[in-house]
């Protein structure tokens, strides 16, 4: 008899997963497994859940993989020491995580000895790249199988084939698509496929309750989140507490629109109070704690870290070679940053730090110079004219 081969299914519970599980069981004889990645998303109790889904389809065995500590580790602190933000907007909420997901779900699929290992993306999105260039990358011998993007099913196509092997549920579309992990909610509806429409009040995963102004003291050592309130946390836990406290007054709410990596325009809603607030006053502290030519270069090679990870090519070794770069200049940056939350948005207060180059006594800016004098200047700004002088002089004919 002839063994089963082995497909590892990256599995979200949702009707299009749900279809790829019995397809790849039915259809196609193979022993199906799935996998959920927990990337900051998931509590017990919708852990649980998914379980009980898998288990109703007749999966052969299903696992729920936490690399929510990697993540942050060997992602989120680089969007935080490069202060990245998608065309000055989006965290990177969902396009980070997706790529370590698609890193566990390879390393998993190996383990396991699977033949195959298979996503229910379409093909009208990023994350079809995403997880196929990483799969490509870390388990090439293995096929990749994509039934969603290759058959182009209708949704009531999908359901009555489930039906039609005995899977009865209510498969209802939510009027929004909510995507959450550590570093931030996705939000996608019908106003996000449009070009000018909000999204309203009740599409926010957080409700907005909060009106009275909250002052949080956010401690920062070497680039990363370390304190909040002057209480002590690993930087995952200052994330979520203070996403807790900010969420709530609508902080942390916007609508990115980006080039997608298969080269049409893209809309999103997002919801990320933490991470917004947290690049923003580590932004802040480094203004304070390292030089012009620092900031100037940390902007340039973090674009391109940003740009590389929205689209899939974390695994890049020169990715490597800029995390190497990023985590250099934060030597320095560490201190207090002092945040004011109010409605619908924040004040970065101000900032205390024993590398605080505003400390220096050589002179206090708009005031006094100690260490200089006047003629000084005066030479300074002699020789600093000339290159001008010179090209207006024989240049400008006029």
């Amino acid at each position: 008899m002839n063994k089963k081969k082995k497909v590892l299914l990256a599995f979200s519970g949702g009707l299009d997963t749900s279809y790829c599980a019995i397809w790849l069981a039915k259809d196609q004889g193979y022993e199906v497994h799935t996998a959920a990645i927990n990337t900051g998303g998931f509590d017990e109790s919708e852990e649980q859940a998914l379980a009980e889904k898998a288990d109703n389809l007749g999966i052969k065995n299903h696992v729920m993989l936490n690399v929510e500590d990697e993540f942050y580790q060997k992602g989120i602190r680089y969007l935080i020491f490069g202060n990245v933000l998608k065309n000055h907007t989006y965290p990177l909420s969902v396009s980070a995580e997706r790529v370590f997901q698609a890193v566990a779900l390879a390393e998993y699929a190996k383990e396991i000895g699977a033949d195959a290992i298979a996503h229910g993306s379409t093909g009208a999105g990023n994350d079809q790249v995403r997880f196929d260039l990483v799969f490509q990358v870390m388990a090439p011998d293995l096929e990749i199988i994509t039934p969603i993007r290759d058959q182009k099913l209708s949704r009531e196509e999908e359901v009555e084939y489930l039906k039609s092997h005995g899977i009865e549920q209510e498969w209802a579309k939510a009027k929004y698509s909510i995507n959450k992990g550590l570093w931030g909610t996705s939000v996608g509806g019908a106003e996000t496929l449009s070009s000018h429409k909000g999204l309203p009040e009740d599409a926010w995963p957080t409700e907005f309750v909060n009106p009275d102004p909250l002052v949080v003291e956010l401690g920062f050592e070497q680039g990363e989140p370390v304190t909040i309130n002057g209480e002590r946390l690993t930087p995952v836990e200052v994330i979520k507490k203070l996403n807790e406290l900010a969420a709530p007054y609508g902080i942390g709410r916007d609508i990115h629109v980006g080039d997608t990596i298969i080269g049409i325009k893209g809309r999103v809603g997002f919801e990320a109070a933490a991470p917004i607030i947290i690049i923003k006053a580590h932004q802040l502290l480094e203004k304070h704690t390292l030089g012009k030519w620092q900031l100037y270069w940390k902007d340039q090679l973090a674009e391109w870290y940003g740009m590389l990870m929205h689209e899939g090519q974390y695994l890049d070794p020169v990715m490597r070679n800029i995390e190497t770069f990023l985590e250099d200049t934060q030597k320095t940056v560490s201190g207090n940053v002092f945040v004011k939350l109010e409605p619908k948005r924040f004040e970065l207060e101000g900032i205390e730090s024993e590398n605080d180059l505003m400390g220096s006594k050589a002179g206090q800016y708009g005031e006094m110079n100690n260490a200089w004098s006047g003629e000084d200047v005066k030479g300074f700004t002699k020789i600093l004219a000339n290159s001008m002088l010179i090209q207006q002089k024989i240049q400008n004919h006029d």
